[in-house]
C-alpha cells in the first residue's frame, strides 16, 4: 500500500520558518516528480512547488518564490519543504504528492498519489 505521509506543520509567527517532511513508502519514488500543494479554507487546492525525479530542477508558485525552496532524500524516500519568511497568507493544509512522470508541473492531474497533509498555521 502507498502512503505519503507529511509531518512538520504547527503554528508559527508571520517571518517565522517550518521544515516540511513527505515521507513516501510503499514504493520507491526515485524516478517520479513530487509535488506540494496547499488549501486554504474556502479556497481551491494550489500548486505551490515540484522537482524532478533527481532534484535537479524545481518550480515554484510565484507567491512562494524566493522563500520556499523544494528537496528530496531518494535514499530516504523523503521529500522537504523548507519555509522562510512565512505570512499570514501561507496559512493551509500542505499535502504532497507523487507525479506519474519524472518530470511535473503544477497540474494537480500530474500527480498520482497524495497525502492526508498537515496543517500550517501563521499567525500575524
Amino acid at each position: 500500500q502507498v502512503q505519503l505521509v507529511e509531518s512538520g506543520g504547527g503554528l508559527v509567527q508571520a517571518g517565522g520558518s517550518l521544515r516540511l517532511s513527505c515521507a513516501a513508502s510503499g514504493r520507491t519514488f526515485s524516478s517520479n516528480a513530487m509535488g506540494w500543494f496547499r488549501q486554504a479554507p474556502g479556497k481551491e487546492r494550489e500548486f505551490v512547488a515540484t522537482i524532478n525525479w533527481s532534484g535537479g530542477r524545481t518550480s515554484y508558485a510565484d507567491s512562494v518564490k524566493g522563500r520556499f525552496t523544494v528537496s528530496r532524500d531518494n535514499a530516504k524516500n523523503t521529500v522537504y519543504l523548507q519555509m522562510n519568511s512565512l505570512k499570514p497568507e501561507d496559512t493551509a493544509v500542505y499535502c504532497c504528492a507523487a507525479a506519474r512522470a519524472a518530470v511535473a508541473g503544477s497540474r494537480r492531474l500530474d500527480y498520482v498519489y497524495w497525502g492526508q497533509g498537515t496543517q500550517v498555521t501563521v499567525s500575524s
